[in-house]
């Protein structure tokens, strides 16, 4: 039994260490360039999904993950950086991590933004040790079926979160149980 947990664990310190590799770049090297991809993220979801661009328009603050990196067997893990942004200055930089077990394999990288709606969420944000996705401000995981029924009249929750750019192979994805936190620099 040890031997196999052994091997499990191998496995997902070997699949993130060929993430890291160069394959899908773990975080940003400097700030600038941490600004630079969340910007082009932000811009490519706005362009590409038309409810993201009506969020957006309402938004008061945006929580940018430009590239999250996840892998799991059995345990499993992501990381990434990002940063707030209120209009078109930077609010802070924070980080996304999340700890999962159960019935999962493989490894993948994603983006995800979240759009926050009101000062009660900027708040919490900013009043806060870390944002555990699921408590706090309501936020709602905008996926095909949500997105049918958004309208900019509909908007009354606290923030509403668009994941993006999916790539490699992974069982399920979710960004609930993670957990947000400020950084210094990244």
């Amino acid at each position: 039994m040890q031997k196999l947990r052994i091997t499990y664990l191998a496995l997902v310190v070997g699949a993130l260490a060929t993430l890291s590799s160069g394959v899908y770049p773990v975080s940003a090297k400097t700030p600038e360039d941490l600004n630079h991809d969340a910007d082009q993220a932000v811009q490519t979801l706005i362009s590409t999904n038309p409810t993201a661009a009506t969020v957006a328009k309402q938004a008061k603050a945006v929580l940018i993950f430009p590239n999250i990196v996840k892998a799991g067997l059995v345990f499993g893990g992501a990381y990434g950086e990002g940063e707030l942004k209120q209009g078109m200055q930077v609010d802070g930089y924070y980080n996304s991590i999340t700890a999962s077990w159960g019935l999962q394999a493989g490894a993948q990288s994603y983006g995800y933004v979240v759009f926050l709606m009101n000062d009660k969420a900027i708040k919490y944000i900013h009043e806060t040790n870390g944002w555990e996705i699921g408590t706090g401000p309501t936020v709602v995981v905008v996926n095909e079926g949500v997105a049918k029924n958004l309208s900019s009249t509909s908007l009354k929750d606290d923030a509403y979160a668009f994941i993006f750019d999916q790539q490699g192979l992974m069982a399920s994805l979710s960004i609930e149980g993670t957990k947000i936190s400020h950084i210094k620099n990244p």
